[in-house]
């Protein structure tokens, strides 16, 4: 069955396969210096033919699976060149009824749910958050003007970027849903004299955050609060909520939007920044949804925008930022493994190098992408043409007073 899928996918480039009985067999570009993969164990070569989606990932973090001639990154990036080639194939009825029963059953995240979730991946050590990231902590896509661009720069200019879609003024009040370890809620504080509230459901990333914000000084003017966004009240000139959406879940679209629409002010606006999908709703990787983001969806646009209209909201703006997530994924993948270097090759480990590879490959060859949409309670809120963002983004960044 693996020699048979391995035929009819590696058309580009080269793969030999090590089966454990020691037999070699070379798929592809015969002249191509291969990537070389062992096979460990009776079992690893039916496993990864029948569910490679979870058994790739799971054959390498347990060393059934090692690679002779290049790491992981090598491999992945073969495969995802070759399914690139293939184009993409739309799923036929049953397969789409099927997974639209996977996501609800997946991603149903109640309250308690969604704070279990948070913490299987976002309350393990910060000192490994720390060492890859870059100095503010973004855990999110970052914008490269240049592809050249450093981690650093890229995660300044998207922080620039979305504050330009804010139309931030002095006395604002911001709500950040999913606020990380603050590093965007600081920074809009820094930029403007603005009060903002940031709220997550991890416990490790709460407490980073109200530190950053004593050692500032800006304690008075951003406060850090354990809350899911269907717990907290008020209302708010303007709301940001980056790289939080794909931990909603599908069957709570409607009311994440609700939500928004709810805590928005009047002549409110929202923007939310969130990874999706090109090429229509699917299902989890059941790898990513097993050891990384369990509860974990990234939705297609025709799945929110229903849900944006059904909430009464006024869609203001559409970006689409293709391959910049890619890089941001190089950036981490290069420093994580710079880290590791001197670490003991454990399954965790590799837990992490596969997790950050086969995200990279997914922007660069699959269908993923970023978005950011605008949206406001009125239709007169924002400009009428996109001008302003790129003058707002041009201007010099001035910093608010601390008191």
């Amino acid at each position: 069955m693996l020699q048979s899928t391995l035929d009819r996918l590696v058309k580009v480039g080269a793969l030999q396969i090590v089966e454990p009985n020691g037999r070699r067999r070379t798929f592809g570009d015969r002249d191509a210096k291969p990537v070389i993969v062992h096979l460990h164990g009776r079992w690893t070569p039916l496993k990864l033919a029948v569910w490679p989606d979870l058994y790739l990932g799971e054959a390498y973090m347990h060393g059934q699976l090692t690679i002779e001639n290049g790491g992981v990154w090598d491999l992945l990036e073969l495969l995802g060149r070759n399914l690139a080639q293939q184009g993409w194939h739309h799923q036929r009825l049953p397969a789409r009824m099927m997974n639209a029963v996977l996501r609800f059953i997946h991603q149903y995240n109640s309250l308690g749910a969604s704070k279990k979730h948070v913490a299987h991946h976002y309350d393990l050590p910060f000192e490994m958050y720390r060492k890859f990231l870059d100095g503010d902590l973004q855990y999110s896509c970052g914008y490269f003007v240049d592809p050249n661009d450093s981690l650093e720069a890229a995660q300044t200019a998207k922080k620039r970027h979305l504050a330009s879609k804010l139309l931030l003024k002095p006395g604002q009040k911001i709500l950040d849903i999913g606020c990380g370890w603050g590093g965007l809620a600081l920074s809009l504080a820094r930029r403007e004299q603005v009060d903002v509230t940031g709220i997550t459901l991890s416990q490790s990333q709460l407490d980073v955050a109200r530190e950053r914000a004593k050692s500032a000084g800006l304690q008075g003017r951003v406060r850090f609060e354990q809350q899911d966004y269907r717990e907290i009240g008020g209302t708010f000139d303007r709301i940001i909520s980056v790289g939080m959406l794909e931990h909603v879940g599908a069957p709570n679209f409607g009311t994440f939007f609700h939500r928004i629409a709810e805590l928005l002010a009047e002549d409110g606006v929202a923007v939310i920044h969130a990874i999706g999908r090109a090429s229509g709703p699917d299902v989890t990787s059941a790898y990513i949804r097993k050891y990384i983001f369990p509860g974990g969806y990234i939705p297609a646009l025709s799945q929110i925008l229903p849900a944006i209209e059904k909430s009464d909201l006024w869609v203001t703006d559409i970006e689409v930022l293709r391959l910049h997530y890619a890089d941001t994924l190089r950036a981490w993948r290069t420093r994580f493994l710079s880290e590791a270097a001197g670490l003991v090759d454990t399954p965790f480990r590799r837990m992490w190098e596969y997790y950050l590879a086969i995200c990279e490959m997914s922007f660069r060859y699959g269908d993923l992408m970023v978005f950011q949409v605008q949206v406001a309670r009125k239709v007169d809120t924002v400009p009428r043409t996109r001008d302003y963002m790129v003058d707002t983004e041009r201007l010099p960044v001035r910093l608010s007073p601390v008191a």
